[in-house]
């Protein structure tokens, strides 16, 4: 019997963690295997995970994928994690696959058609996880052409939408899109939300509601879609590109800041660079001194949220580090000194 894995994908700071955070504090009995694809220096969404005190959380089950987007890098790093998974001696009962936000599903669906891996593993189904606020307020378009025909109309603005096609082509693989953090949302809001995204997806998408992530792992798991024989038939931004797509859309930087007494003032530094510059996301940790436990800083766009989830480890280095992801050119020095509060 094929081992079932399920695709996680959407945009930067959509809630994805958080969700599978969910899911595995509420696996009822299953053993899952998570991959985790991250873009950047700095694991963080590992460290998340594998710090959440989930008993059922065993940290060998766990592995992560730093090497660049799982895309692009499924013969190197991909097929080997996932044979070295279901040659275990007690395989998983279930794999859970968490994209970057900047992933293209499909070639990483069609890598499950390779033959070290198709007759033991099927694609239960692709989730797609949406920023419902950040859709409501009309920050990705679900018409390309209507985006592209708008920006052609104004010389000063760049006809390009990378961000655009990343988030559509993860909305057309979905088998299932949760809008998270729904609970944001007025119910008129929500309801327009819905209905422009059911006009985007195919036919027989379930479209699911949900605040801080949770959703019921039995409707998350056990989808049965067989993605890998139909994902020929989901349309992409990228068909006919052999799998590939480029990154330098993207730039992503590492910031130390050493100890924050206050990480209000962080948050509020991080707001002032979403403003002025061209930065998608924020995530890291941060050391408080006279604190025992871990700060933790995620945030997209202005919207910030922190958390203290664990104690710092015995011989744990207790530093303060960001990962920023932004738009191509976005300035790295600028964006540095004001999270560092260096005085200009």
């Amino acid at each position: 019997m094929k081992i079932p894995a399920t695709v996680i994908t959407g945009f930067l700071g959509a809630g994805k963690t958080t969700a599978i955070r969910h899911l595995l504090e509420n696996a009822k009995g299953k053993r899952i295997a998570l991959i985790i694809n991250e873009f950047g220096d700095l694991g963080i969404d590992r460290d998340v995970l594998t710090g959440c005190g989930i008993e059922e959380c065993d940290e060998g089950d766990v592995v992560e994928l730093a090497n660049g987007c799982i895309c692009c890098t499924v013969a190197d790093d991909f097929l080997p994690t996932m044979e070295a998974l279901i040659d275990r001696e007690n395989p998983p009962d279930h794999i859970v696959i968490e994209t970057s936000g900047l992933a293209l599903p499909k070639p990483l669906v069609k890598a499950f058609n390779w033959p070290e891996i198709r007759a033991r593993v099927t694609v239960d189904g692709v989730i797609a996880v949406i920023d419902a606020p950040a859709v409501a307020d009309g920050q990705f378009a679900d018409d390309p052409d209507a985006v592209q025909a708008a920006r052609e109309q104004d010389e000063a603005l760049d006809h390009d939408s990378p961000l655009e096609e990343v988030f559509e082509d993860q909305l057309h693989c979905a088998d299932i899109v949760v809008l998270n953090k729904s609970d944001l949302l007025s119910d008129a809001d929500l309801g327009r939300v819905r209905s422009d995204l059911a006009a985007t997806v195919k036919p027989g998408v379930k479209i699911i509601s949900a605040s801080h992530g949770q959703i019921d792992s039995e409707v998350l798991l056990g989808v049965g879609a067989g993605v890998e024989d139909v994902i020929e038939g989901r349309w992409s931004h990228h068909d006919g590109a052999d799998g590939e797509h480029d990154h330098d859309d993207f730039d992503t930087i590492v910031v130390s800041l050493g100890d924050l007494a206050d990480p209000a003032v962080l948050e509020a530094r991080i707001r002032e660079i979403a403003v002025s510059h061209d930065v998608l996301r924020v995530k890291g940790f941060v050391h408080v001194p006279g604190k025992a436990m871990r700060h933790v800083v995620q945030a997209v766009g202005s919207r910030v949220q922190r958390y203290f989830d664990r104690e710092w480890q015995e011989g744990e280095a207790r530093e303060s580090r960001l990962v920023v992801i932004g738009l191509t050119g976005f300035d790295r020095a600028a964006v540095s000194t004001v999270l560092q509060g260096t005085p200009v």
